[in-house]
């Protein structure tokens, strides 16, 4: 089946286009720029970067903008999704949702409304497992946001390894701090992986606002 994927530059995301392309045709990506970084749908930190992404995976890439207003950016989501099934003839929509009914609900209503499947291929998976997973199948990941104590800017461009999935296990311990960062304590970004015909590298960063994320320069 051609699907089109919902992608963030995150793990998430880019694990779950992973994931489906053993049993579909990802036949594009779908990428939402918000201007708001508090957006309830949509990540903001490394959202330009995904172009970088496409390119190595040689997946056509579609962006759509939005002001990221809580009603509104549901609308250019649709546009967003209407467009890839008009132009690549897709019949399901795939997302990296996790733990977000807000997302996925949305999600799956949009779908419906256009007549799609939705395929959420990590959703409600144990967030450790998700994690040892991604370093499994050798997803190199690094932090590109952090959002919650203790986490702070010794955290940024911090790789997600086995002792990454350890400290962040005695994290959860102490603090409650959701492990894969569901609750919003950390962003991600993915610089290589099985998809990926080159590996992504940050040539410089630029830390930057209160939540402490950086700006990346990407090459090959």
């Amino acid at each position: 089946m051609k699907v089109a994927a919902l992608v963030s530059g995150g793990k998430d995301s880019i694990f779950a286009v992973y994931l489906a392309s053993k049993y579909h045709e990802v036949s594009c990506l779908i990428t939402i720029e918000s201007e708001n970084p508090f957006s309830y749908m949509f990540h903001t930190p490394s959202i330009t970067k995904v172009k970088k992404q496409a390119g190595v995976m040689n997946i056509p890439l579609l962006i759509q903008k939005t002001k990221g207003k809580k009603e509104i950016e549901l609308k250019d989501l649709k546009s967003a999704i209407s467009n890839a099934k008009k132009k690549y003839g897709v019949k399901g929509v795939v997302t990296g949702a996790v733990e977000s009914v807000y997302q996925a609900s949305r999600i799956q209503k949009i779908c419906d409304e256009l007549k799609l499947e939705v395929f959420n291929p990590l959703w409600k998976i144990d967030q450790i497992e998700l994690l040892k997973d991604i370093v499994k199948n050798k997803f190199e990941v690094i932090v590109v946001g952090v959002a919650a104590y203790p986490l702070d800017e010794s955290w940024l461009g911090r790789k997600i390894d086995n002792k990454f999935i350890d400290d962040v296990i005695k994290l959860r311990e102490k603090y409650g701090l959701n492990p894969a960062g569901e609750g919003g304590e950390f962003e991600s970004f993915v610089l290589d992986c099985p998809l990926f015909k080159k590996k992504l590298k940050v040539k410089d960063k630029i830390i930057t606002g209160e939540k402490h994320t950086f700006s990346m320069e990407i090459s090959l």
